[in-house]
């Protein structure tokens, strides 16, 4: 087949081309692609659910682009499945991917596995090569070794200008937060560093169910027991160790009761797919559904055995698909209208990919069982917050920023409808200059000041980003002050405020912090005049707020007392003597070092 046109350079796509069926939702994703790689060569996400039909996406995006088109995903499944989605408008493709045998690259469009076209990069040497597409697109790593970037680099060899979208349900990757920087909302998501620069389309998945392009998920409160996963912390890597979860499923007393409902659930239920936490909670599950109507497939399930058992799945002929965290992508069996998690789910992410397997449309497919038996927290419709759950009582709440008003989305606690507290640092919102750029707002909820010209830093950064001067480190101060005679540190265990008077009878707000050895430093702060309340925001209130940023504004040392629930103490606080007195001279929040907080006593 002869390329339509080869050019490496100009525009990405062909202006004027008939455009097959799409939902409206389709045709804006495909419109807002055309417009970003029109003005920038940025990689760009498209975020759609699952069942939403990403591959007819992909389908149209290659029939309109100039010059060549390499479609990557990581399982066979997708590639085949993209590709047929193409093949059914008439036109053409080829495909590259070892699991289906076949390796063709010299049509315009090729379909592929990443892991074949990785090994044989010198079959694509083509400079007419001007989009690749990426589906399942969170998987690529920052890492660039990987296999999605060194496809990536090799192709940009060829062409400077490649245009690179990818798509995907949950655009978040464990351990690095948001893989894209900017929302076309207009906020920050990830940071800089992220691969993809924009996500330029997002279809919400409450939105997909209330129009009815996706069966409705309906979640019922398992009464009986289940699993207790509230005691396991995720590792490093943002996943749970296998040994761990092992410990609580290993011949858990609770599962055969849990299997037995499952089954009594799935009377008059087409499709079920059960996840299980470990290889050998899969194997003892096995063990109480019917055997003729159930497999399991996990990671080590060889790669002919894995496809037999989907076909035979996808044609009604099991009921049951037992799996180990190798089906929450590139499955698409649309009659599952039960699911039963069986497993905690590290984040929101996770728990949305497990949910779609069974929110496709199908005959007969009214909504989808969701029983769960693990206890996960979220929220099916939630969005991914982008850091790491602080703890098991955080919930995403809606802090506004005071410049710029953006609706920041943080992890937060809440008395009744009042955010006492959050764990943001800077605010997400994007702010357009004269120009047209769009920079990320200033504003930092919680930040360190740099002692050399007073910048609000980021509470990680090491070098100043107003003057560039390496920025004091908290454990040097500690250490710098522990030397000194005339001076006190506190490990603070508690903070300690009380509306008093001065010798003059005047109102004062009395803050005392106290150490674990019954040492103490206190400060004072009058409230009486705007001045004075404006340098008692400055010194005190930012930083000991829990829900920094907010509009409460005490005029009072006793408003003060009596919300002290909005406060929090220092870690460390340092005094030095002046006279027979200590002042206080710094206080560290947030302290990450080498030495212990007094929360941390055994």
């Amino acid at each position: 087949m002869t390329h339509p046109e080869k050019a490496a350079s100009g525009p990405p796509f062909l202006a004027n081309a008939a455009a097959p069926s799409l939902r409206p939702y389709q045709t804006e994703a495909v419109k807002r692609v055309v417009s970003h790689f029109r003005a920038t060569s940025a990689p760009a996400v498209v975020v759609l659910p699952t069942g939403s039909g990403k591959s007819l996406v992909i389908a149209e995006l290659a029939r309109l682009a100039r010059g060549r088109v390499l479609v990557l995903a990581h399982v066979r499944e997708l590639v085949e499945q993209n590709h047929a989605k193409y093949q059914a408008y008439g036109l053409e493709a080829d495909i590259f991917s070892a699991g289906l045998k076949r390796k063709e690259a010299s049509r315009q469009v090729v379909f592929g596995s990443v892991q074949s076209v990785v090994r044989n990069l010198e079959q694509f040497n083509d400079a007419s090569f001007t989009l690749l597409v990426i589906d399942e697109c969170h998987r690529v790593s920052l890492e660039e070794d990987s296999s999605y970037r060194q496809v990536i680099e090799h192709l940009r060899s060829q062409n400077p200008q490649l245009k690179i979208l990818g798509l995907t349900a949950t655009p978040f990757r464990l351990g690095q937060g948001f893989i894209y920087h900017r929302h076309h909302h207009g906020m920050v998501r990830g940071s800089e560093e992220s691969f993809f620069a924009d996500c330029v389309f997002e279809q919400p998945l409450r939105l997909m169910v209330k129009q009815g392009f996706l069966a409705a998920p309906k979640r019922l409160d398992m009464a009986i027991e289940g699993y207790d996963f509230s005691a396991l912390a995720p590792s490093s890597s943002g996943l749970f160790r296998e040994e761990e979860l092992n410990r609580v499923v290993a011949g858990c007393r609770a599962t055969p009761g849990i299997i037995a409902q499952v089954v009594e659930y799935a009377a008059d239920r087409q499709g079920v797919m059960i996840f299980a936490a470990t290889v050998a909670h899969a194997e003892e599950i096995m063990g109480y559904l019917p055997a003729e109507q159930a497999a399991l497939i996990t990671g080590a399930t060889a790669s002919a055995e894995r496809t037999a058992l989907i076909d035979a799945f996808k044609a009604r002929q099991l009921k049951y698909l037992v799996n180990v965290a190798v089906l929450t992508t590139g499955f698409d069996a649309p009659h599952v209208d039960l699911i039963a998690i069986l497993r905690p789910t590290e984040s929101v992410s996770l728990y949305q990919q497990i949910v779609g397997r069974g929110l496709r449309l199908s005959p007969g497919k009214e909504e989808c069982l969701i029983l769960d038996y693990a206890g996960n927290p979220w929220d099916l419709y939630a969005p991914e917050v982008g850091e790491p759950k602080p703890d098991s009582d955080s919930e995403p709440v809606q802090v506004p920023c005071p410049d710029c008003g953006h609706a920041n989305l943080f992890w937060g606690k809440r008395d009744g409808e009042l955010v006492i507290e959050h764990f943001g640092r800077r605010c997400q919102g994007l702010i357009e200059d004269d120009a047209g750029r769009r920079r990320q707002c200033e504003f930092r909820f919680r930040f360190k000041v740099c002692d050399e010209c007073g910048a609000e830093n980021d509470m990680a950064a090491r070098r100043c980003h107003g003057c560039e001067k390496l920025l004091v480190d908290a454990d040097d101060k500690l250490k710098d002050a522990l030397k000194l005679k005339d001076a006190k540190v506190l490990r603070v265990s508690g903070m300690q405020l009380e509306a008093t008077t001065n010798g003059r009878g005047l109102p004062r707000l009395k803050a005392t912090y106290h150490d674990e050895d019954g040492e103490s430093l206190s400060e004072w702060f009058a409230l009486e005049t705007p001045a004075q309340r404006r340098a008692f925001y400055v010194v005190f209130l930012r930083a000991h707020l829990r829900a920094p940023g907010g509009q409460w504004q005490p005029t009072t040392p006793d408003e003060v007392v009596n919300e002290q629930r909005r406060l929090r103490h220092p870690d460390f606080v340092v005094g030095r003597k002046v006279g027979r007195h200590f002042q206080i001279r710094d206080k560290l929040f947030d302290y990450q070092g080498r030495y212990r907080k007094a929360a941390d006593a055994g």
